[in-house]
């Protein structure tokens, strides 16, 4: 957004007589009129200053405005002029001082000086040169934007300097940009004026949350130099009642609720529960239905459960007096999943019934059993049971508030208990016969027809062959025939329940057939059987074998696992990840200082931590900002997963994380020097070769590691490389969407994601092939940077641009002063064919002999302007040579050498060419990052003078 500043301008002095005429107007986007009559231009008058003195020597002429005051937040503003340039070749030679650029220049103050007047008062802020020229028979009129900085008075003044040109100033707009007055985030912030102090380029602002949000901290946003709202912090989450819709905070619609502070939309009320009006928190229960004590209050509500089904009772156990109750869970639940079940026994003699009290257990208890049975032991034979068996829910507790119990009927069924076997005896015997009978407890009730299961087996030791024999007897007594001479066997027997269901148990005996020869005796071993079922597991289990997995322990070289990364997407749950890999944190140990950043997920601080056992140190704290989804949680902590499996003093260091506490944190070690791109460019120049690839090396040795843990980084550049106070290089940023959304105009978007470009190779970009050999390419990129001190690489060619170069075989030239070595090996990572491009190990064993031989760092790569696909400004904006060395200066963003060059009398294009370092040097121009840009420049001048000659012939 643009704020206007009304201004007027007025001629100050010329040294000529005809251009003395008065003139002040005021400008709102406005035409300016004076010393020409107007003209017409698409059906419109165009009134302009005008000056077109090019026949006279030592023009000097001054146009200024009157006092701009100044908005005292607005220290950046913008000077947008339109105007003519008519083209020196158009006089015939009749021209003695022409030009073709004018100057801008500016001057603040305090108070309004009138139209007092003073050159040295003023600095310059540009030197002016049109993209179209104006000919005798067309006219074209230029506009350009230039931003004065860093004011800090009530006001200031613009001036405009000729000192040759035939020129028109047709108008001139002065304004400031500003962040316009937003809600993001349901917080309102005020319109606020771009940028902040002197080199800061955010301004933090305040904001207040819409009606009925709240936020725990104060809502504030970062204000961009360009007007744009970045980075908001604090996020304000509707009340209770409200929902989110567009920027504002509405009620609840009818049947809709929301208990919480939060973002969530309202939610329809949950079944069984009563429809409210607008705005209802909660959403009470209907009648008859109900929440338990521990149910949230924003669930559903439930009914009473019905009563269990299919209650059955069998004997599970050979000894006596024991059975097992069992049925089916209730037909209808209420709604709920906690249900519970309990048991209660009474004991019956004739028609007197009395609760069974300790007399009989039940195990694993009688209340609050999860499981649809219980083992019921210690009952008394014939003895008739009823047990009762009732299901509860977390809502049953209302039933004993006077509720209805209709709904939950008890389920019941009463079981009579068969005759205890007390005794076997063996009646009669022969060589292959046994005459058996048993004995059975007196009983105290009406007696009932009683049928007994009888089962035997040869004794014998092999359990394998066991073969059992089981008879269903309606007597107390049986002959058994087809028997073996001289074998013993062993006999149980049990009474059924008139339902048929086994009862009480006999010991097991053991009687033997005669054996020829010998008298007939009777020998009786009784054995005790408490656990058949054990020896049954372990014939089961007799024939194990060792699994095939067992032949991974079989050597101490298998134990010993390979380090190899491990994706935290992998995880089901991405938390355990965390666990995993990063160590927690207390933040309590941690401490906050200054805000060091910004990124997707919030601000990055310089901070301190100190834990117990561990030394107190400067860390970098990342933060994650109020108001996340889990996803976003989840995608900020997945870094932190990353690099705790990393352990290389060329890698970054996660000190561990916060995540147990409201507010996330990824702490690492803290780099004083920042991201390399920009410590090169604040030093360009200023370090030498041997210096640069010892970086080099580091990067390398990071990257090794990463590709042997098979690891692809995807992101490798200089902006992801941080340097600390040692100028070790360490490879960081394992978050590669988060660098992409931070530069949109770095990144080609496919079905896939997003790709930085500029770093990646060419069959990652075409095929979304990474490997450790395109890693290896994005490195060759960043040895580049590297050797051009951050310059941006392919300068300001587009995406689309770059993408056809490399197809059609370009790459990037050699740096200025860049070891022919060193450019040899970006080459050999550039090869199209990734299975011929150096392996990481090899790039870190060629950059060590360099190191070890420096002289072999002496050798420059010749730097070909031919090979370039576009050198920065080599040419005009149409293609053609530049037409002055202001205009060329200009375009390279190196004017303020104007002076230097007009006084060393280079004052054409042909004697720019001519140059040399040391030419350039002698002028004055000292710092090395100028000296090289005008040296490119020179040499890309040349191969296009060169081009154009040949076309000439």
């Amino acid at each position: 957004m643009r704020a206007w500043v009304q201004f007027c301008l007025i001629y100050i002095f010329s040294g000529h007589s005809h251009l003395t005429l008065p003139c002040s107007v005021v400008l709102w986007r406005c035409s300016l009129s004076c010393c020409m009559p107007p003209f017409i231009l698409n059906g419109s008058q165009l009134y302009t200053y005008s000056v077109c003195n090019v026949g006279e020597h030592e023009q000097d002429n001054w146009l200024r405005t009157t006092f701009i005051q100044r908005r005292p937040s607005a220290s950046r503003v913008f000077v947008e002029l339109q105007f003519i340039v008519r083209d020196c070749n158009s006089f015939d030679g009749s021209s003695l001082t022409c030009k073709e650029t004018f100057n801008l220049f500016s001057s603040e103050s305090d108070a309004d000086i009138g139209t007092s007047f003073r050159k040295g008062q003023f600095k310059k802020v540009a030197t002016i040169a049109p993209d179209e020229i104006t000919s005798r028979n067309e006219l074209r009129i230029n506009t350009e934007t230039r931003v004065v900085e860093s004011l800090s008075r009530k006001g200031f003044y613009l001036a405009f300097q000729d000192i040759g040109a035939c020129m028109a100033l047709l108008s001139v707009r002065v304004y400031y940009k500003t962040c316009p007055a937003t809600v993001k985030s349901l917080a309102a912030f005020p319109e606020t004026v771009a940028g902040g102090g002197v080199n800061q380029a955010l301004r933090e602002v305040a904001g207040a949350c819409v009606e009925n949000a709240v936020s725990e901290e104060p809502p504030r946003i970062y204000c961009t130099v360009d007007g744009e709202w970045v980075v908001p912090v604090g996020q304000c989450q509707c009340m209770p009642g409200y929902e989110a819709v567009n920027d504002t905070c509405r009620d609840c619609q009818p049947g809709f609720f929301k208990a919480f502070v939060s973002n969530d939309a309202c939610e329809l009320c949950p079944v069984n529960t009563k429809l409210l009006s607008s705005g209802a928190l909660l959403c009470p229960c209907a009648e008859d239905f109900y929440r338990a004590p521990d149910d949230p209050t924003t669930g559903p509500c439930s009914g009473l459960p019905s009563a269990p089904r299919e209650l059955v009772a069998t004997t599970t156990q050979l000894a006596a007096g024991k059975l097992q109750l069992s049925w089916s869970p209730p037909e209808d639940t209420g709604g709920r999943s906690d249900i519970s079940y309990s048991v209660e026994c009474r004991r019956c003699e004739g028609t007197a019934c009395q609760p069974c009290g300790e007399k009989v257990r039940l195990e694993p208890a009688s209340t609050g059993l999860m499981d649809t049975r219980v083992a019921v032991s210690e009952l008394e034979p014939h003895l008739n049971y009823t047990f009762t068996v009732e299901a509860h829910s977390g809502v049953s507790l209302f039933a004993s508030q006077g509720l209805p119990r209709s709904n939950r009927p008890p389920s019941t069924s009463t079981l009579t208990t068969p005759p205890k076997v007390t005794s076997m005896r063996l009646d009669e015997r022969s060589l292959t016969s046994l005459s058996l009978s048993w004995a059975v407890a007196p009983r105290r009730l009406m007696p009932q027809p009683t049928r007994y299961k009888l089962t035997y087996r040869k004794k014998d030791d092999n359990l394998d062959v066991t073969t059992y024999t089981v008879l269903i007897l309606e007597k107390s007594s049986v002959q058994i025939s087809d028997l073996s001479p001289g074998t013993a066997y062993l006999f149980r027997v049990q009474a059924l329940s008139p339902e048929g269901s086994p009862g009480g148990s006999s010991i097991e005996d053991e009687f033997e057939t005669l054996t020829e020869g010998k008298e007939d005796a009777v020998e009786i071993h009784v054995i005790i059987i408490t656990d058949v079922s054990f020896l049954l597991f372990r014939r089961r289990n007799s024939h194990s074998r060792q699994g095939p997995e067992d032949t991974y322990f079989s050597s101490s070289e298998q134990l010993k696992p390979l380090k190899t990364y491990v994706d935290p997407h992998t995880y089901e749950d991405p938390n355990m990840a965390i666990l995993k890999f990063a160590s927690e944190i207390h933040p309590s140990h941690v401490t906050k200082q200054k805000v060091i950043g910004a990124g997707e997920f919030g601000e990055v601080y310089r901070g301190i931590l100190k834990a117990p056992g561990r030394k107190e140190g400067a860390v970098a704290i990342k933060t994650l900002k109020p108001g996340y989804s889990e996803k976003q949680r989840q995608d900020f902590l997945s870094e932190a997963s990353i690099m705790g499996q990393f352990s290389h003093q060329n890698i970054i260091r996660l000190e561990g994380v916060v995540t147990k506490f409201k507010h996330a944190m990824i702490v690492t070690e803290y780099m004083e020097n920042g991201a390399l791109d920009k410590y090169l460019k604040d030093r360009d120049g200023e370090m030498p070769s041997f210096q640069l690839v010892g970086m080099m090396y580091g990067i390398a040795a990071g990257m090794k590691y990463l590709s042997d843990m098979s690891y692809v980084h995807r992101d490798l550049a200089a902006r992801n490389i941080l340097v600390n106070n040692n100028l070790e290089c360490k490879v960081s940023d394992f978050g590669l969407s988060r660098v992409l959304e931070d530069d949109p105009e770095g990144t080609y978007t496919t079905s896939g994601g997003k790709i930085p470009i500029r770093w990646t190779a060419p069959e990652a970009i075409a095929y979304r092939k990474f490997t450790s050999a395109s890693d290896v390419w994005s490195f060759g990129i960043v040895m580049w940077e590297v050797m051009a001190f951050g310059e941006r690489p392919y300068w300001d060619m587009s995406n689309c641009e770059v993408m056809k170069a490399i197809n059609e075989a370009f790459r990037l030239p050699a740096p200025m002063d860049c070891p022919s070595a060193v450019y040899q090996l970006m080459l050999q990572c550039w090869l199209q064919d990734r299975s011929k491009r150096p392996r990481f190990p090899d790039i870190v064993s060629l950059l060590d002999k360099l190191l070890r031989s420096p002289e072999s760092l002496k050798a420059i790569a010749d730097f070909d302007p031919r090979v370039s696909i576009r050198l920065p400004s080599t040419s005009g904006s149409d293609g053609s040579p530049f037409r002055s060395v202001a205009e060329w200066l200009e375009s390279i963003k190196m004017s303020q050498y104007s002076e230097n060059f007009t006084c060393a009398g280079v004052v054409t294009m042909d004697q720019v060419l001519q140059m040399k370092n040391v030419d350039i040097k002698n002028i004055g121009v000292r710092l090395p990052g100028h000296l090289k840009r005008i040296a490119y420049s020179i040499l890309g001048l040349k191969d296009q003078t060169s081009t154009l000659s040949v076309f000439a012939v």
